[in-house]
């Protein structure tokens, strides 16, 4: 099977390493919006190339696996794609998953393809669990918590915001809503009372503190409906402290 890459971030990388472990599947080139010359990737002789010149290479890939953010990335990106090849996303918007599918669904029956949507962490691995477990305890009640750890697409959301450079954003359980769920009284829980969502963010030069941190905080599916902290920090502080992927769950 003939494999081409959308967006060469966190995800990306980790999907090349996957089609690396798979001799059936084979690599054929990565897309991306960045200077395909300054993009050096883990396998030798695939090329780079510029997103823009994907429709070359239709009758050479057989799926595509699209790695953009959820927030901006997949919403265009999912439909457009499907009108060439077989894709992949992990779109993980919930609110705005049928409207989502059905505008790739409409792009993928009009050209011939297979679009398969939401195969991520949640949506994705964490559905199969739930449907799992829901069908073994069907009289049971399934509650699903992350972290603390740091949420890719909530970080890829806050960079999309004008004024911000670079973020990262920590999701966090809540303990006490943790120790209502494992003392088996099988709570009621708002979406407010499950998670905190911490955010560190590096300003643009001349940016409005005020002003992205009100964005932020009123941003509908992602941080509205949580009790949010901003945190305004400088580059070299975020490069320090808040690098990594750490997560738990």
């Amino acid at each position: 099977m003939r494999i081409g890459i959308v967006g060469y971030g966190n995800l990306g990388r980790g999907v090349e390493l996957a089609v690396k472990e798979n001799p059936d599947v084979e690599l054929v080139a990565v897309f991306t919006r960045r200077n395909p010359d300054t993009v050096k990737i883990q396998t030798p002789n695939v090329p780079v190339v510029s997103v823009d010149k994907a429709a070359d290479w239709i009758e050479k890939i057989d799926v595509m696996i699209l790695c953009g953010g959820s927030a901006t990335d997949l919403p265009i990106q999912t439909p457009e794609f499907a009108k060439m090849f077989n894709v992949i996303d992990s779109f993980d918007t919930h609110a705005k998953i049928p409207e989502h599918f059905e505008k790739v669904d409409a792009a993928a029956k009009n050209s011939n393809h297979v679009a398969i949507i939401s195969v991520g962490w949640d949506p994705g691995l964490f559905s199969l669990v739930r449907a799992y477990s829901n069908a073994i305890l069907p009289n049971g009640k399934d509650y699903t918590f992350w972290g603390k750890g740091v949420s890719q697409g909530h970080s890829d959301a806050l960079r999309r915001i004008s004024g911000v450079k670079n973020a990262k954003q920590y999701t966090i359980p809540i303990e006490a809503a943790l120790e209502a769920v494992r003392s088996g009284s099988n709570p009621e829980l708002t979406t407010r009372q499950k998670h905190l969502r911490e955010c560190f963010v590096v300003l643009e030069e001349n940016a409005d503190a005020a002003t992205v941190e009100h964005e932020i905080k009123t941003m509908p599916n992602y941080f509205a409906d949580y009790d949010t902290t901003v945190h305004f920090i400088s580059e070299e502080e975020l490069q320090k402290n808040h690098s990594g992927l750490a997560h738990g769950g």
